[in-house]
């Protein structure tokens, strides 16, 4: 999943309230991290600051300032893109979600 993907979706997860560019960079850098490799965390920050100036320029961007100062939302209302995005995420979480299994209890009986 690229960087772009990762951001979309930490906003996705972040819903209307939004979240701040820093939370980002953190979700996306611990996306990113590896016992043996780790993204270089500045690189990764003006990475994400780009792209969330680039992608809020316009009305019918995918990305939105929500008011306070560092603070991103996805635009759902203006943007069709965004809200097809969000369905795509809604069920890739869906699909997660099944595939998890409860674990059965094997241990045995003390009494």
């Amino acid at each position: 999943m690229s960087y772009d993907q990762q951001i979309l979706k930490v906003l996705m997860e972040a819903g209307e309230r939004g979240v701040s560019v820093q939370a980002i960079v953190k979700h996306v850098f611990n996306m990113n991290s590896t016992f043996f490799s780790q993204p270089d965390y500045d690189e990764l920050r003006v990475y994400v600051q780009q792209y969330l100036l680039r992608n809020s320029k316009s009305a019918h961007s995918l990305v939105e300032s929500t008011g306070r100062r560092g603070y991103y939302r996805l635009n759902a209302s203006g943007s069709a893109d965004a809200q097809q995005l969000m369905l795509q995420f809604r069920d890739d979480l869906e699909d997660e979600k099944k595939e998890e299994k409860p674990q059965q209890d094997l241990s045995l009986s003390l009494f």
